[in-house]
């Protein structure tokens, strides 16, 4: 692994200050890496605190797979069935909603149209949690809850959120659908998402991960927020996620590289004892488009993963800059947490960073 390794280091400063992996392979790990600062003005100096195997990172979109994990798990206990209404759970989710563009996250005043304007509606009520799951509800990818006064009126615009196409006709990777789900986990827990999650992933996979904000120093910071005004470190980079006090189904988990490594493996174990093979399989086999049960498939070409992955792995990624894949052929779980938002929100260099980090990986194990 010298060429992973020397990779990660050549890429501080540029591509991340921050960053940490564990490769695990036939269950064994056979590779760690923490490396950078964590700094708060990214300084890679001799005195600056480091990176540590302990030190917990940001997950972003990444906090999906646990939130999948736990609605997984209830559906196994016979709580649900994935193809059970949201209305069934979350009442107020339910009504004809008209079909309507968004707001771009990433372009302030742009719109996204999905489909061309139409005056045909969807009947939220028909919305499954499968639906959520494979990210072909209809549910637009963002909405903005700065827009509400109060963390009561924010869940009331996620719960009457209208649609940017018809359920079914296309796979939009939605934010929404997934805040959804840890309300609903809420719901049926009666506990906050936090102790939702804690009971059932955090305590039976033995894992570190925790909402934010993170109070001790031992988290790299992310981005500067111009909404914030300042560095942020220790509390979740999502704004949306930010609003619902760091709490929230899409993202806000902070946790280390082994924590995402183990949640890989025991999927890779047909479940590991925690999901049932069925779930298990049905969450890591192509869905609807280039999904699975909140599992992104690997697409042929432009993946993360690289080029050298085999076609039946399975994989997401965060938009901080983390990433986990799983090649099921080869016994495989690469886990990789970094704080490329540090410099920003352009992609360039993670998105080209990330499938040379995994080719490299593939080059080592096999030549």
């Amino acid at each position: 692994m010298q060429q992973v390794q020397k990779f990660l280091e050549e890429s501080l400063g540029s591509v991340f200050t921050a960053a940490q992996v564990e490769i695990r392979q036939r269950g064994a790990v056979i590779y760690r890496a923490a490396i950078g600062s964590l700094d708060s003005e990214g300084k890679l100096t001799e005195g600056s605190p480091k990176v540590q195997h302990n030190t917990v990172f940001d997950f972003a979109s990444l906090t999906k797979l646990f939130t999948t994990s736990a609605l997984l798990r209830l559906i196994d206990s016979g709580r649900l069935s994935l193809t059970t209404p949201i209305c069934e759970v979350l009442p107020d989710f339910t009504g004809m909603r008209p079909i309507e563009s968004y707001d771009n996250p990433l372009v302030p005043g742009e719109k996204i149209q999905v489909v061309p304007p139409t005056a045909e509606k969807v009947n939220a009520a028909k919305v499954t949690f499968r639906d959520l799951l494979t990210h072909s509800s209809g549910l637009p990818a963002w909405i903005n809850l700065r827009l509400a006064s109060d963390l009561e009126s924010r869940q009331a615009m996620i719960l009457g959120c209208p649609f940017a196409y018809p359920t079914g006709a296309t796979v939009v990777y939605s934010d929404v659908g997934f805040m959804l789900i840890g309300m609903a986990l809420e719901k049926l827990m009666n506990a906050p998402l936090q102790a939702a999650i804690k009971r059932l992933v955090m305590r039976p996979l033995e894992l570190d991960i925790l909402f934010g904000p993170i109070i001790d120093s031992n988290v790299p910071p992310t981005e500067f927020c111009q909404w914030r005004r300042r560095r942020i470190q220790g509390e979740v980079h999502d704004e949306n996620a930010a609003t619902l006090n760091g709490i929230a189904g899409h993202a806000g988990l902070f946790g280390t590289a082994r924590d995402v490594a183990i949640l890989g493996q025991t999927y890779l174990a047909d479940g590991g004892g925690f999901i049932s093979p069925r779930l298990a399989h049905e969450a890591t086999r192509r869905q609807v488009g280039d999904r699975g049960l909140g599992w992104m498939m690997r697409s042929p070409e432009g993946s993360s993963s690289g080029a050298r992955f085999s076609p039946e792995s399975y994989g997401h990624t965060g938009f901080v800059g983390n990433s986990v894949w799983v090649d099921p052929n080869r016994k495989l779980v690469v886990a990789l947490l970094t704080n490329n938002v540090f410099y920003g929100r352009d992609r360039t260099s993670i998105l080209k960073f990330r499938p040379q980090f995994h080719d490299l990986v593939i080059q080592a194990l096999e030549g």
